[in-house]
Protein backbone atom coordinates (compact mmCIF):
# COMPACT_ATOMS: atom_id res chain seq x y z
CA UNK A 1 0.00 0.00 0.00
CA UNK A 2 1.07 3.53 -0.74
CA UNK A 3 -0.52 6.38 1.23
CA UNK A 4 -0.15 9.92 -0.08
CA UNK A 5 -1.18 12.74 2.24
CA UNK A 6 -1.96 16.09 0.59
CA UNK A 7 -2.18 19.24 2.67
CA UNK A 8 -1.52 22.96 2.47
CA UNK A 9 -3.16 26.32 2.83
CA UNK A 10 -6.54 26.89 1.19
CA UNK A 11 -6.16 28.08 -2.38
CA UNK A 12 -2.80 26.39 -2.91
CA UNK A 13 -4.20 23.66 -5.19
CA UNK A 14 -5.04 20.72 -2.90
CA UNK A 15 -8.20 19.80 -4.80
CA UNK A 16 -6.36 19.89 -8.12
CA UNK A 17 -3.61 17.67 -6.71
CA UNK A 18 -6.12 15.19 -5.31
CA UNK A 19 -7.93 14.99 -8.64
CA UNK A 20 -4.62 14.32 -10.41
CA UNK A 21 -3.96 11.38 -8.08
CA UNK A 22 -7.51 10.10 -8.54
CA UNK A 23 -6.98 10.14 -12.31
CA UNK A 24 -3.76 8.20 -11.73
CA UNK A 25 -5.67 5.38 -10.00
CA UNK A 26 -5.46 6.37 -6.34
CA UNK A 27 -8.49 5.98 -4.06
CA UNK A 28 -8.96 9.57 -2.88
CA UNK A 29 -10.62 10.95 0.23
CA UNK A 30 -11.06 14.67 0.85
CA UNK A 31 -11.10 16.44 4.25
CA UNK A 32 -9.93 13.25 5.94
CA UNK A 33 -9.73 13.25 9.78
CA UNK A 34 -6.18 13.00 11.11
CA UNK A 35 -7.21 10.65 13.92
CA UNK A 36 -8.46 8.07 11.39
CA UNK A 37 -5.22 7.88 9.38
CA UNK A 38 -3.80 4.91 11.28
CA UNK A 39 -7.13 3.06 10.99
CA UNK A 40 -7.14 3.64 7.22
CA UNK A 41 -3.56 2.40 6.93
CA UNK A 42 -4.33 -0.73 8.98
CA UNK A 43 -7.49 -1.69 7.13
CA UNK A 44 -6.53 -1.35 3.47
CA UNK A 45 -5.20 -3.96 1.07
CA UNK A 46 -1.48 -3.85 0.31
CA UNK A 47 -2.09 -3.49 -3.44
CA UNK A 48 -4.34 -0.44 -3.06
CA UNK A 49 -2.96 3.12 -3.19
CA UNK A 50 -4.74 5.83 -1.23
CA UNK A 51 -4.52 9.62 -1.26
CA UNK A 52 -6.12 11.75 1.43
CA UNK A 53 -6.43 15.50 1.74
CA UNK A 54 -6.11 17.11 5.18
CA UNK A 55 -7.01 20.77 5.63
CA UNK A 56 -7.23 23.32 8.41
CA UNK A 57 -10.80 22.37 9.37
CA UNK A 58 -9.38 19.22 10.97
CA UNK A 59 -9.76 19.21 14.74
CA UNK A 60 -6.77 16.98 15.54
CA UNK A 61 -3.92 18.51 13.54
CA UNK A 62 -1.66 18.54 16.61
CA UNK A 63 -1.73 14.72 16.63
CA UNK A 64 -0.41 14.45 13.07
CA UNK A 65 3.30 13.83 13.92
CA UNK A 66 2.40 11.11 16.43
CA UNK A 67 0.01 9.29 14.08
CA UNK A 68 2.37 9.63 11.10
CA UNK A 69 5.20 8.06 13.12
CA UNK A 70 2.92 5.14 14.00
CA UNK A 71 2.04 4.54 10.33
CA UNK A 72 5.67 4.77 9.22
CA UNK A 73 6.72 2.25 11.88
CA UNK A 74 4.27 -0.26 10.37
CA UNK A 75 6.29 -0.24 7.11
CA UNK A 76 3.54 1.35 5.03
CA UNK A 77 4.86 3.62 2.28
CA UNK A 78 3.76 7.13 3.22
CA UNK A 79 4.53 10.41 1.52
CA UNK A 80 3.41 13.82 2.73
CA UNK A 81 2.99 16.52 0.08
CA UNK A 82 2.50 20.09 1.30
CA UNK A 83 1.30 22.78 -1.11
CA UNK A 84 1.61 26.49 -0.49
CA UNK A 85 1.80 29.83 -2.26
CA UNK A 86 2.62 33.40 -1.35
CA UNK A 87 -0.01 34.95 0.89
CA UNK A 88 -0.74 37.69 -1.67
CA UNK A 89 -1.36 35.04 -4.32
CA UNK A 90 -3.77 33.14 -2.06
CA UNK A 91 -5.69 36.35 -1.32
CA UNK A 92 -5.93 37.07 -5.05
CA UNK A 93 -7.17 33.55 -5.82
CA UNK A 94 -9.95 33.80 -3.25
CA UNK A 95 -10.90 37.27 -4.47
CA UNK A 96 -11.09 36.09 -8.08
CA UNK A 97 -13.13 32.96 -7.36
CA UNK A 98 -15.24 34.60 -4.62
CA UNK A 99 -14.96 31.44 -2.55
CA UNK A 100 -15.22 31.65 1.21
CA UNK A 101 -12.12 30.74 3.20
CA UNK A 102 -12.94 28.01 5.76
CA UNK A 103 -11.51 30.07 8.64
CA UNK A 104 -13.20 33.40 7.92
CA UNK A 105 -16.12 34.61 10.04
CA UNK A 106 -17.58 37.89 11.23
CA UNK A 107 -14.46 38.47 13.32
CA UNK A 108 -11.76 37.19 10.93
CA UNK A 109 -10.76 38.79 7.63
CA UNK A 110 -9.54 36.79 4.63
CA UNK A 111 -5.93 37.88 5.17
CA UNK A 112 -6.07 36.98 8.88
CA UNK A 113 -7.54 33.57 8.07
CA UNK A 114 -4.87 32.79 5.47
CA UNK A 115 -2.08 33.75 7.85
CA UNK A 116 -3.61 31.83 10.79
CA UNK A 117 -3.91 28.74 8.60
CA UNK A 118 -0.13 28.59 8.26
CA UNK A 119 0.25 28.10 12.01
CA UNK A 120 -2.50 25.48 12.18
CA UNK A 121 -0.92 23.39 9.43
CA UNK A 122 2.67 23.73 10.64
CA UNK A 123 2.80 20.14 12.08
CA UNK A 124 2.09 18.80 8.58
CA UNK A 125 4.40 21.27 6.84
CA UNK A 126 7.25 20.23 9.14
CA UNK A 127 6.72 16.55 8.25
CA UNK A 128 6.43 17.05 4.47
CA UNK A 129 8.50 14.87 2.16
CA UNK A 130 7.77 17.27 -0.69
CA UNK A 131 6.86 20.96 -0.45
CA UNK A 132 5.54 22.57 -3.62
CA UNK A 133 5.24 26.31 -4.20
CA UNK A 134 2.26 26.83 -6.52
CA UNK A 135 2.53 30.64 -6.67
CA UNK A 136 3.47 30.67 -10.36
CA UNK A 137 1.79 27.40 -11.35
CA UNK A 138 -1.24 27.06 -13.58
CA UNK A 139 -3.57 24.15 -12.87
CA UNK A 140 -2.15 22.10 -15.75
CA UNK A 141 1.39 22.62 -14.42
CA UNK A 142 0.40 21.42 -10.95
CA UNK A 143 -1.28 18.35 -12.43
CA UNK A 144 1.87 17.59 -14.40
CA UNK A 145 4.02 18.00 -11.28
CA UNK A 146 1.80 15.72 -9.18
CA UNK A 147 1.64 13.05 -11.88
CA UNK A 148 5.38 13.05 -12.53
CA UNK A 149 6.66 13.40 -8.95
CA UNK A 150 4.02 11.66 -6.84
CA UNK A 151 1.84 9.34 -8.91
CA UNK A 152 4.74 7.97 -10.97
CA UNK A 153 7.06 7.30 -8.01
CA UNK A 154 6.77 3.52 -8.08
CA UNK A 155 10.53 2.99 -8.33
CA UNK A 156 12.36 2.97 -4.98
CA UNK A 157 14.94 5.68 -4.44
CA UNK A 158 15.06 9.43 -4.46
CA UNK A 159 13.27 11.54 -7.07
CA UNK A 160 15.39 14.47 -8.27
CA UNK A 161 13.84 17.53 -9.91
CA UNK A 162 16.19 19.95 -11.68
CA UNK A 163 14.56 23.35 -12.23
CA UNK A 164 16.00 26.37 -14.04
CA UNK A 165 14.90 29.85 -13.02
CA UNK A 166 15.74 33.53 -13.37
CA UNK A 167 16.93 35.45 -10.32
CA UNK A 168 15.17 38.57 -11.65
CA UNK A 169 11.86 36.74 -11.09
CA UNK A 170 12.68 35.44 -7.61
CA UNK A 171 14.28 32.33 -6.11
CA UNK A 172 12.08 29.19 -5.87
CA UNK A 173 11.14 28.81 -2.21
CA UNK A 174 10.66 25.04 -2.41
CA UNK A 175 14.21 24.23 -3.58
CA UNK A 176 16.48 22.05 -1.44
CA UNK A 177 19.59 23.39 -3.21
CA UNK A 178 20.02 26.62 -5.18
CA UNK A 179 23.01 27.11 -7.49
CA UNK A 180 23.83 30.55 -8.87
CA UNK A 181 25.53 30.39 -12.28
CA UNK A 182 25.32 34.09 -13.21
CA UNK A 183 29.13 34.16 -13.25
CA UNK A 184 29.21 32.13 -16.49
CA UNK A 185 29.46 33.75 -19.95
CA UNK A 186 26.06 35.09 -20.96
CA UNK A 187 24.62 34.32 -24.44
CA UNK A 188 22.14 37.16 -23.91
CA UNK A 189 24.74 39.70 -25.03
CA UNK A 190 24.94 38.08 -28.46
CA UNK A 191 21.95 39.51 -30.33
CA UNK A 192 21.66 36.41 -32.53
CA UNK A 193 21.34 34.19 -29.43
CA UNK A 194 19.14 36.49 -27.34
CA UNK A 195 15.77 35.18 -28.62
CA UNK A 196 16.86 31.55 -28.19
CA UNK A 197 16.99 29.37 -25.07
CA UNK A 198 19.49 27.01 -23.51
CA UNK A 199 17.77 24.17 -25.36
CA UNK A 200 18.81 25.53 -28.75
CA UNK A 201 21.93 24.18 -30.41
CA UNK A 202 23.45 27.60 -31.09
CA UNK A 203 23.31 28.49 -27.38
CA UNK A 204 24.68 25.06 -26.44
CA UNK A 205 27.62 25.55 -28.80
CA UNK A 206 28.30 29.01 -27.38
CA UNK A 207 28.35 27.79 -23.77
CA UNK A 208 30.35 24.64 -24.44
CA UNK A 209 33.23 26.73 -25.83
CA UNK A 210 33.99 27.89 -22.28
CA UNK A 211 35.92 25.81 -19.77
CA UNK A 212 34.17 27.55 -16.87
CA UNK A 213 30.84 26.10 -18.02
CA UNK A 214 32.22 22.56 -17.97
CA UNK A 215 33.83 23.18 -14.59
CA UNK A 216 30.55 24.44 -13.14
CA UNK A 217 28.74 21.32 -14.38
CA UNK A 218 31.41 19.07 -12.92
CA UNK A 219 31.32 20.84 -9.55
CA UNK A 220 27.52 20.76 -9.21
CA UNK A 221 27.17 17.15 -10.34
CA UNK A 222 30.11 16.09 -8.15
CA UNK A 223 28.59 17.76 -5.10
CA UNK A 224 25.21 16.11 -5.66
CA UNK A 225 26.74 12.70 -6.33
CA UNK A 226 28.60 12.95 -3.03
CA UNK A 227 25.45 13.65 -1.03
CA UNK A 228 22.54 11.88 -2.76
CA UNK A 229 23.23 8.61 -0.94
CA UNK A 230 23.12 10.46 2.37
CA UNK A 231 19.71 11.89 1.54
CA UNK A 232 18.44 8.45 0.53
CA UNK A 233 19.81 6.98 3.76
CA UNK A 234 17.80 9.63 5.60
CA UNK A 235 14.66 8.29 3.85
CA UNK A 236 14.26 11.35 1.66
CA UNK A 237 11.98 10.62 -1.29
CA UNK A 238 12.34 13.96 -3.10
CA UNK A 239 15.13 16.40 -3.87
CA UNK A 240 14.61 19.69 -5.73
CA UNK A 241 17.69 21.35 -7.24
CA UNK A 242 17.25 24.87 -8.62
CA UNK A 243 19.81 26.43 -10.96
CA UNK A 244 19.51 30.13 -11.66
CA UNK A 245 20.90 32.71 -14.04
CA UNK A 246 19.69 36.27 -14.57
CA UNK A 247 16.64 35.66 -16.75
CA UNK A 248 16.26 31.88 -16.61
CA UNK A 249 16.43 31.52 -20.40
CA UNK A 250 19.96 30.55 -21.46
CA UNK A 251 22.61 29.45 -18.95
CA UNK A 252 20.38 27.88 -16.30
CA UNK A 253 18.29 26.06 -18.92
CA UNK A 254 21.41 24.63 -20.52
CA UNK A 255 22.86 23.55 -17.15
CA UNK A 256 19.63 21.92 -15.98
CA UNK A 257 19.38 19.96 -19.24
CA UNK A 258 22.96 18.73 -18.75
CA UNK A 259 22.36 17.77 -15.12
CA UNK A 260 19.14 15.99 -16.03
CA UNK A 261 20.89 13.84 -18.63
CA UNK A 262 23.79 13.14 -16.26
CA UNK A 263 21.62 11.98 -13.37
CA UNK A 264 19.15 10.07 -15.53
CA UNK A 265 21.82 7.37 -15.71
CA UNK A 266 21.89 7.26 -11.89
CA UNK A 267 18.15 7.25 -11.29
CA UNK A 268 15.05 6.61 -13.35
CA UNK A 269 13.30 9.29 -11.32
CA UNK A 270 15.00 12.40 -12.67
CA UNK A 271 12.87 15.29 -13.92
CA UNK A 272 13.74 18.55 -15.69
CA UNK A 273 11.61 21.69 -15.60
CA UNK A 274 12.23 25.28 -16.75
CA UNK A 275 10.26 27.84 -14.79
CA UNK A 276 10.69 30.78 -17.13
CA UNK A 277 10.11 28.95 -20.43
CA UNK A 278 6.66 28.25 -21.92
CA UNK A 279 5.15 24.87 -20.99
CA UNK A 280 5.71 23.65 -24.56
CA UNK A 281 9.45 24.05 -24.03
CA UNK A 282 9.58 21.89 -20.87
Amino acid sequence: MKLSIISGRSGSGKSTALRALEDAGFNCLDNFPVNLLDALAASTHEDVDYAVCIDSRNQTLDRFPEILAKIVSSNIRVQVIYLDALTGTLVKRFSETRRRHPLTDEHTTLLEAIEAERDLLQPIADAADLTMDTTNMRGSQLIDAIRSRVAASKVPGISILFRSFGFKFGVPVDADFVFDIRCLPNPYWDETLRPLSGQDEAVVEFLEQHDTVHKMHQDISGFLESWINAFEADNRAYLTVAVGCTGGQHRSVYMVECLGRHFQSHSGRTLVRHRELPMSAH
